[in-house]
C-alpha cells in the first residue's frame, strides 16, 4: 500500500468514524470528538465545497450528537440511513419491529456473557465484545443462530470486536454510490478512508469509480495506508491548508 495521497480540491471525501477519525473505546457509548476535530472537519468540508460525508456504522442521530454542532452529509448504520448535502433524510427514524425477536435473544445473550454490550440502532442490532474477547466464538455461534431465524432479509455484518444484524441490500458502497449521484459529490474523484471489514465495500465502490481507498491500520487492505486515526487527522490538516497551485485564490 502506498502512503497517503497528496491533497486535491477535486476530491469528494468519505470518512468512516470509529477507528478512522477516532480511536476505538471499550464500549461504543464512550466515544468523544474534541473541538479540534470538529473544526478540522468543517475546514476540510469547506475546502472541498461541501463534498465531505461521514460513512459510519453509527446512526446519523448519534453522529450528530458526537460532532455537534456540525451536521455533515452522512450515511449511518452501514448505509441503511443517509442524509444528503441538502439535508434530505432517507431511512431514518424507523425502528424495525421484525428485529424484535433478535433484540430479545441478544439481551439474554449479553446478560449471560458479562462484558459484552448490546447496541440497538433501530434498524440493526449489534453485540460488542471488546471487553470480553474470550466470548468471541460463543457470540458468533449465537448470533449466527439468531439471524438464521429471521429469514432472508437480514445478515451479519462483522466488525472490530463486534457482530451486527442488519437488513440486506444496504452497504457503505450503496451509500457512496447514492452520494455520487448528487451535488456537490457528483463529478468529483471519490476518496474513502476506513479501517474495518465493514469498509471493504466502500473501498471497492471508490476504486471502481477511479477513486482512492485508504486503509487505516492493518485490518483491511486499501490502495493507500494511514497508520492510525492520528495519521488521518494530520492528513486532513494538509487538506484544510492546501492551496491549488493552479488557482491561488482557491
Amino acid at each position: 500500500m502506498r502512503p497517503l495521497p497528496p491533497p486535491s480540491l477535486d476530491w469528494c471525501l468519505f470518512l468512516d468514524v470509529d477507528g478512522t477519525l477516532l480511536e476505538f473505546t471499550d464500549t461504543p457509548f464512550e466515544t468523544f470528538a474534541d473541538t479540534e476535530l470538529k473544526s478540522l472537519l468543517a475546514e476540510v468540508s469547506a475546502r472541498l465545497g461541501g463534498a465531505l460525508a461521514l460513512v459510519s456504522g453509527r446512526t446519523i442521530e448519534y453522529l450528530d450528537v458526537l460532532f455537534s454542532p456540525l451536521r455533515l452529509p452522512a450515511a449511518g448504520v452501514h448505509g441503511v440511513e443517509r442524509r444528503n448535502a441538502q439535508g434530505v433524510m432517507h431511512g431514518v427514524e424507523y425502528t424495525d419491529s421484525m428485529l424484535d425477536p433478535a433484540r430479545a435473544a441478544l439481551r439474554v445473550l449479553v446478560t449471560a456473557h458479562p462484558g459484552t454490550v448490546l447496541e440497538d440502532k433501530g434498524r440493526s442490532v449489534a453485540v460488542h465484545f471488546r471487553m470480553a474477547p474470550q466470548f468471541a466464538a460463543a457470540i458468533a455461534d449465537a448470533v449466527g443462530g439468531i439471524v438464521s431465524r429471521l429469514g432472508g432479509g437480514y445478515h451479519i455484518q462483522g466488525g472490530n470486536m463486534m457482530l451486527e444484524i442488519k437488513p440486506t441490500g444496504f452497504s457503505k458502497a450503496s451509500a457512496i454510490a447514492a452520494f455520487m449521484q448528487e451535488a456537490p459529490f457528483f463529478g468529483r474523484m471519490p476518496v474513502f478512508a476506513g479501517d474495518d471489514l465493514t469498509d471493504r465495500d466502500g473501498f471497492r465502490a471508490v476504486e471502481e469509480r477511479g477513486g482512492i481507498s485508504i486503509a487505516v491500520g492493518d485490518r483491511v487492505h486499501g490502495q493507500c495506508r494511514a497508520a492510525n486515526a492520528a495519521a488521518v487527522r494530520a492528513w486532513l490538516k494538509e487538506i484544510a491548508a492546501f492551496r491549488d497551485p493552479q488557482n491561488q485564490s482557491a
